[in-house]
């Protein structure tokens, strides 16, 4: 950008936190959501000023469609695609609460937002983890006789039977926790969305487990704990569980997979056994059928297995 358009794009006074778009903006997301689209915006912020602004000091409302364009194509540059079309959906939001904030006009904001997402043509990203790959990661959990070992199963547990982010794991407090029916109550998931979803009966025990070690204090389900033992009620990290996935990967000999590769499989799992897609996007918490389709990691064998049931009504001719 030309030094004069710099300066244009810098907010010279400050704006109250309700009428400043990108806080309107971030303070509609989930709390897991926050810090990645704030990282988003910041980036944005800094491309288009050299570094001289972050998502608070520049003016979105200055922003036309040179702009825009601009930041497409140079965060296509910079990033994957899907990562890319993240941080642009980022952009469109704050633009959309600049415009309803009035602080543009109908007519720049439509211009400014008329851009494409970038293509994708990379394969799916994550992989689904097989039954030996999880009853490994399990084993290493319980053959630690540590508070860690039962708290990092009931982890697992929860991941792999549920299908939760790891954002939502973390956010879990005990009364969330209903054994009697299997349930949990995912408070504020993506969106904001509350839904209540189902552990194998399995899964419930190992939690129980877990609780026997950690008490009926209320407060977190999932907890820190010292090196010494010391169980502490607080809530975990999102970074935390990555850690503690990676150490049990590990132990266990699995080859590498991230948090959200457990609700991939969750997907993937269900979808295979015959449950149809609207009722696994309702587990899963997907706006719609479509993200859940993008999670379905089954191979080829499923395919080769589907069309093996259609009937083609062949009889060969006697010789």
């Amino acid at each position: 950008m030309r030094r004069q358009t710099v300066k244009s794009l810098v907010l010279t006074i400050p704006l109250p936190l309700t009428l400043h778009p990108a806080a309107v903006y971030l303070s509609g997301l989930a709390v897991g959501s926050r810090p990645t689209m704030e990282g988003a915006l910041n980036a944005i912020a800094s491309l288009l000023t050299n570094g001289e602004c972050d998502a608070m000091t520049l003016d979105w409302s200055a922003l036309r469609y040179q702009h825009t364009a601009a930041v497409r194509t140079a965060l296509m540059r910079r990033y994957a695609p899907a990562t890319a079309n993240k941080m642009l959906c980022a952009l469109r939001r704050v633009l959309k609460e600049a415009h309803r904030l009035e602080l543009m006009d109908a007519s720049d904001f439509a211009k400014a937002v008329d851009f494409p997402s970038v293509k994708v043509r990379k394969k799916l990203r994550g992989r689904a983890l097989s039954p030996a790959e999880i009853t490994a990661l399990m084993q290493a959990c319980t053959e630690d006789p540590s508070a860690q070992g039962m708290r990092d199963a009931a982890l697992i547990a929860i991941l792999r039977g549920a299908g939760l982010r790891r954002a939502e794991a973390v956010n879990l407090d005990l009364k969330d926790f209903i054994p009697d029916t299997n349930g949990l109550e995912v408070r504020g998931g993506k969106g904001g969305k509350d839904r209540t979803v189902y552990l194998p009966t399995v899964a419930t025990a190992v939690v129980l487990d877990w609780l026997a070690v950690r008490g009926r204090k209320p407060g977190p389900l999932l907890c820190p704990i010292r090196k010494g033992g010391e169980i502490q009620l607080r809530r975990m990290t999102p970074q935390a569980v990555l850690l503690i996935l990676r150490k049990r990967a590990t132990l266990a000999g699995v080859d590498s997979f991230s948090p959200h590769d457990f609700r991939r499989t969750f997907c993937s799992d269900l979808l295979d056994s015959g449950i149809d897609i609207v009722t696994v996007q309702k587990l899963a918490g997907h706006a719609t059928p479509a993200t859940t389709s993008k999670y379905d990691r089954r191979g080829e064998e499923t395919k080769r297995k589907a069309v093996e049931n259609l009937d083609i009504s062949y009889h060969p001719r006697q010789s």
